[in-house]
C-alpha cells in the first residue's frame, strides 16, 4: 500500500477504481489544524487532471502501469498493427488508442505501448522524429522581417508550420510532443 506522506511525482496508484499519476505534490502543515497533502493528478487511463487533498495517513494500493516498446507494422482500415520486439506478435489497436501525436509516426519507428492489467490505454511515439517535407510553398526573398512561418507537409501527412527557408525534400526534426519544428537535419 502507499500512504499519501509517501507521494512523489509519477507514482501511479488506484483511486476509487480509477488509475492516477501524481502530477505535483504539496505536503501543507497549517499553523492550525492537521497536515494535508495538497495533490495534482491525472487519470491515466482518460487523461483528465485533477486536483485534490488527502490526509498524509490515506493509503491506497499501487498502480503498476506497464510500458512495453512496439514497433508500429502498418494500417488495416481503422485497426493499427503494432509488432512486439521478444516474441514478434502482431497486436491490433484501435485508433480511439492513439493520440493526436501519432500523426508523426511512420511505419517500422517504434512506440511506447502503456497498458494496465492487459489493457491498452495509450501508445506515446518517440519524443523526436525525423520526417521529410513533402509539399511546401517556397519563401519569398524579404519576407524573413520577422519571425515568419509557412505550413508545410510532412511524409507522414502531418502539416506544421516552418520558418521560411525550409524547401521541399528537406529532413526535420519534430517535436512529437508539442507538434514544433525543431532543426533541419
Amino acid at each position: 500500500m502507499i500512504t499519501a506522506g509517501d507521494f512523489r511525482n509519477g507514482i501511479t496508484f488506484e483511486l476509487d477504481g480509477n488509475v492516477m499519476q501524481i502530477i505535483e505534490f504539496q505536503h501543507v502543515k497549517p499553523g492550525k489544524g492537521a497536515a494535508f497533502v495538497r495533490t495534482k493528478m491525472r487519470n491515466v487511463i482518460s487523461g483528465a487532471v485533477v486536483e485534490r487533498s488527502f490526509n498524509p495517513t490515506d493509503k491506497f494500493p499501487p498502480a503498476h502501469v506497464e510500458r512495453k516498446d512496439m514497433e508500429f507494422s502498418y494500417v488495416d482500415g481503422d485497426l493499427y498493427y503494432f509488432m512486439d520486439n521478444e516474441t514478434y506478435e502482431l497486436i491490433p489497436l484501435n485508433s480511439d488508442k492513439l493520440g493526436d501525436n501519432f500523426k508523426f509516426v511512420k511505419e517500422n519507428m517504434t512506440c511506447r505501448i502503456a497498458s494496465y492489467k492487459g489493457n491498452v490505454f495509450a501508445v506515446e511515439p518517440p519524443m523526436f522524429v525525423e520526417l521529410e517535407v513533402t509539399a511546401t510553398e517556397p519563401g519569398v526573398r524579404g519576407d524573413t522581417a520577422t519571425n515568419a512561418l509557412k505550413p508545410a507537409t510532412l511524409e507522414t501527412g502531418a502539416v506544421i508550420r516552418v520558418p521560411m527557408f525550409i524547401n521541399e525534400g528537406d529532413v526535420l526534426k519534430i517535436d512529437t510532443r508539442t507538434g514544433e519544428y525543431l532543426e533541419r537535419v
